[in-house]
């Protein structure tokens, strides 16, 4: 058995004009709002949380971002128990095939929506094994013994500048108009240990605080609420939204 002690917040933050970013905890969908919850896992169950970045220099990234997390909640909560791991690979895999088509479809039938995009990053709790989900640059991090590592890889053209800023260009993405998008998928159940801390994030977040402030707060015991308020009082020059999973 064990317990998750979550927390999400989702804030448009100084600049933008609309949150393109949402999260999803379980069954909640949080966008300009935050959220706290507790939930135990006990054999057969299985637990969802997410992140999703609506590329803001697409049309209507706020749509992309919310149905690439309404879609994947459904998918994710309908699927068989008791798959293997490789046959759970491959659905997550086919899922994102259909989101792309869906999302493609969209912006054919609709000017409005033409190009949109959003990226994800997810932990799943299946079948008694965690996995982390990637596609595009927002993040998943584990902090463990007052350290803080990123578990997921940024599909993004990184610049190498003295600041170490991250550039926005996306290499990778579910939308946006890639063709052959992808999805980093590892289990990775072993990594997952009691005490230990996993914090989903965009890049709204990294962007506006380094490595060493984030964990300098999570060594504080900060929330999802607190991370988030900490990236828009360093500017909030994006949409800002996290989650942070305490293990139990």
């Amino acid at each position: 058995m064990i317990e998750l002690h979550i927390s999400a917040a989702s804030w448009t933050g100084r600049v933008r004009s609309q949150n393109e970013d949402m999260v999803l905890v379980d069954h909640q969908f949080i966008r300009e709002d935050s959220c706290k919850t507790q939930v135990v896992l006990d054999g057969e169950d299985r637990f969802l949380v997410a992140v999703a970045d609506g590329m803001g220099g697409h049309n209507r990234g706020d749509v992309a971002s919310s149905d690439t997390l309404h879609n994947l909640q459904y998918f994710f909560y309908d699927i068989p128990s008791c798959l293997t791991a490789g046959d759970f690979n491959e659905a997550i895999v086919e899922w994102l095939e259909s989101i792309n088509n869906y999302i493609a479809s969209k912006g054919r039938a609709d000017e409005q929506f033409k190009g949109m995009g959003t990226t994800l990053v997810g932990l799943a709790c299946y079948n008694s094994n965690f996995y982390s989900l990637n596609c595009g640059d927002s993040r998943l991090y584990r902090f463990h013994d007052h350290q803080l590592v990123q578990l997921t890889t940024d599909h993004s053209l990184n610049k190498t500048d003295a600041n170490q800023k991250r550039s926005n260009v996306i290499t990778n993405c579910i939308g946006g108009g890639f063709n052959s998008s992808f999805i980093d998928m590892v289990q990775m159940t072993d990594s997952v240990k009691p005490d230990d801390l996993f914090l989903l994030c965009s890049d709204g977040l990294t962007d506006m605080l380094p490595d060493r402030m984030i964990s300098d707060l999570l060594e504080k015991n900060a929330d999802a609420s607190s991370l988030c308020d900490a990236a828009i009082e360093a500017g909030g020059n994006d949409n800002v939204s996290c989650c942070v999973i305490t293990i139990k």
